[in-house]
């Protein structure tokens, strides 16, 4: 039986710290090399990961932007990508600016993985977090909004006031897929938004049907953990995990400061 095992990156992978531990990245490295399929998922961009996952060299595919592409981790070749319509990317970003609300918008331009912005027109939150991003191969700073528009969309980014984002989150999460919630490093409130397929349990999909899978082991801790769970045929939550997660997990591991999926994987797969 070919097994796809997949954990999700925050909360799961990474410890508390939001660092992956050198146990961690050994076991998956040693494991991966022997022929384990193994994969992380993450809201996540490649970049971003990338650092934090900085010694995790196995050659694995990895799920980025909560599903919207599939890359190869230690080239970054896109196995799959999953963009906007051209007509649905110009409908949200045009009901975002009209409610002076400025996204990072994330798209192919060229052939480039790109992140534009109106940098003077973004909100504090979002200044505070693009001063996290400065040397991004990807940044793409413009200066008219309808430079924002370019490219092959895939993914909006707003971070702003809640009075601003829920209306827009009603709005669009009818017709698109959305994710809104305070972050849990900085507090800010986020509205991310994505094509209504695009999810880390479609793209699990895309990989299983793209690999020849016939069983998916997941790992996640947190709620929107629960599509991943329900499309792999055994699910456990860390230890950290929140409560609604654990009651539909096939079982409970040791926490994310425990290197609770590093071990539970030196244990059980051979």
């Amino acid at each position: 039986m070919k097994t796809l095992y997949v954990s999700d990156l925050d909360g799961t992978l990474l410890r508390s710290d939001v660092t992956i531990s050198e146990y961690t990245k050994q076991v998956i490295n040693e494991m991966t090399a022997k022929g384990m399929l193994f994969s992380y998922a993450t809201a996540r961009s490649r970049y971003s990961a990338g650092r934090l996952t900085e010694g995790l060299d196995a050659k694995i595919p990895i799920i980025v932007y909560n599903g919207a592409a599939i890359l190869q981790n230690h080239t970054y070749e896109v196995l799959a990508h999953n963009g906007f319509k051209a007509q649905d990317h110009k409908e949200i970003l045009s009901a975002l600016l009209e409610k002076d609300v400025y996204p990072i918008v994330y798209a192919y331009i060229d052939g480039r993985e790109r992140m534009s912005f109106l940098y003077e027109k973004c909100s504090d939150a979002m200044k505070r977090f693009l001063a996290t991003r400065q040397g991004d191969e990807r940044e793409r700073v413009v200066k008219t909004e309808e430079e924002l528009f370019a490219g092959d969309v895939f993914y909006f980014t707003c971070i702003d006031e809640v009075d601003k984002l829920k209306p827009l989150y009603e709005r669009f999460r009818e017709n698109y897929r959305c994710y809104y919630q305070t972050d849990i490093y900085s507090s800010d409130q986020w509205l991310e938004i994505v094509p209504k397929e695009v999810s880390k349990a479609n793209a699990i999909l895309q990989l299983k049907e793209m690999m020849g899978i016939d069983h998916v082991v997941a790992f996640g801790d947190a709620i929107n953990d629960r599509e991943m769970f329900q499309v792999a045929d055994e699910a456990y939550a860390v230890a950290n995990a929140v409560e609604e997660l654990k009651e539909i997990a096939t079982g409970v591991i040791g926490s994310n400061d425990e290197d609770g999926v590093a071990k539970w994987l030196s244990e059980r797969v051979k």
